[in-house]
């Protein structure tokens, strides 16, 4: 593991009024200056309020290019930085913005394992409503979601792949800075976004990188434009900084796949690494994979890639490479030869349609915050009910008569119950007219 230290090169130390001033009023950093903010943010010689007002600044003045990119060199720069150059195989990264139901990375990370790419995954926090998949894969007995760094780097060296929490020692500006951000309202800043994303992935040690910007009602990005400039800041800045990049700016306006939960999504997930699964997620697995496998340079043509994602999936050889991490980070993996031994839950109610017609939208951070409400986010106690969600959720563009379900909730308590299904109630609306459903795949930035 390396940790490199720059030191400042004759440089005269700004206040920190002036600094706030310059962003304020639009001015350029140096890469000096935002060492220098990064430097005292650590040993906390910047107060807080400051802090917080340059990162307002920033959230309305915007950054350059070339700023952005300086910006994730040393907040990537301010921790750990993990050494993976003796594992010769490519090392390829997925990261998607967060989307409800969205259990893509369970699928992703063995598939490009048995193509021969090594997946660096460390998973950090996600917003409030948003069921990680660290938390998903917690629904699985025993398994053990912090690894050292050095057992991160032995297990990707064993078996090509790791998915685990996000170590304190890698770009601990970020984890500063993200705090403030929640408070200060400065969460969708792109620069800011982009800095915390690329600075984490580069120094779990990835050569490059797949991402995934969600937009719409179940995504912290709501606009279609912004979740686009989110995916071109990205990539321009991955290439600055000598890292391959692609990104696709995919629809979060409906959950993903048929089920929400955690025993529910690790089932799914199941279901999709034995060739199977609903349609939008298998064109979701399909598309982001052909990006890592391309990438990763396993696969040159776009046939070739297809050819090899869809290979693994029907194989069987993804799905051993999912049991094998399992079992190396303590899962049992019985569970993932048997799912039927996950948790039931006690209960299982329809959410009936109200009226005859077609779904013409669906609300998905609604659902989520309902699932949420279930129990399958983690409560005061830190704990986690992972039997509980939602599963068969009727997709928009669907025909639906009076009466008929919506979705099918999974739960274990009937107080509980009755504050969920508010939300879902609201989530739905209903039209006459069969409307034409988004595409899943709204652009790739390249």
């Amino acid at each position: 593991m390396t940790k490199r230290v720059l030191p400042l090169r004759k440089f005269i130390k700004p206040t920190f009024e002036s600094l706030i001033e310059k962003k304020r009023d639009g001015g350029e950093f140096t890469q000096e200056e935002i060492r220098y903010i990064i430097d005292s943010t650590l040993d906390g010689e910047m107060p807080q309020h400051q802090l917080a007002a340059l990162l307002m600044a920033i959230y309305f003045a915007n950054m350059s290019a070339q700023e952005t990119a300086d910006l994730t060199e040393e907040m990537m720069l301010s921790g750990e930085v993990i050494d993976l150059s003796h594992i010769a195989k490519p090392k390829i990264d997925k990261y998607s913005t967060g989307g409800i139901g969205d259990k893509t990375s369970l699928v992703l990370v063995p598939l490009a394992m048995a193509a021969g790419v090594v997946v660096p995954m460390m998973c950090g926090v996600e917003h409030d409503y948003v069921i990680n998949t660290l938390e998903k894969l917690c629904a699985i007995p025993g398994f053990k979601p912090h690894l050292s760094n050095e057992q991160f780097a032995n297990q990707l060296a064993k078996i090509n792949g790791a998915i685990c929490a996000q170590n304190e020692d890698l770009a601990p500006a970020d984890a500063k800075y993200y705090e403030l951000r929640k408070e200060t309202g400065t969460i969708p800043s792109l620069p800011l976004i982009t800095g915390s994303v690329l600075s984490k992935k580069l120094a779990e040690g990835a050569e490059g990188l797949v991402i995934d910007v969600k937009w719409g009602n179940g995504s912290f990005i709501k606009d279609l434009e912004q979740a686009k400039q989110l995916a071109r800041s990205m990539t321009r800045v991955g290439r600055s900084m000598k890292r391959r990049c692609v990104a696709l700016v995919t629809d979060m306006n409906q959950p993903l796949g048929d089920t929400v939960g955690t025993s529910l999504e690790i089932k799914e997930a199941i279901t999709l690494l034995k060739g199977g699964g609903p349609e939008d997620m298998k064109e979701l697995v399909l598309k982001l994979g052909m990006e890592i496998v391309r990438l990763a340079g396993v696969a040159g043509s776009t046939l070739s890639a297809k050819q090899t994602v869809q290979r693994h999936l029907t194989d069987g050889s993804a799905l051993e490479k999912f049991k094998e991490l399992v079992k190396a980070q303590g899962g049992d993996t019985t569970y993932v030869d048997h799912p039927e031994k996950f948790p039931m839950a006690k209960h299982i109610r329809k959410l009936p349609a109200p009226k005859r017609g077609y779904v013409h939208t669906i609300n998905a951070a609604m659902i989520a915050h309902g699932v949420h409400l279930l129990g399958a986010g983690r409560d005061h106690h830190g704990k986690v009910d992972h039997s509980v969600g939602v599963s068969e959720i009727k997709k928009v563009g669907t025909q639906v008569k009076q009466g008929e379900p919506l979705m099918m909730i999974h739960y274990n308590d009937e107080s509980k119950l009755e504050q969920a299904l508010n939300y879902f109630k609201e989530a739905y609306r209903l039209a006459p007219k069969r409307p034409t459903p988004p595409p899943l795949v709204v652009e790739r930035v390249a």
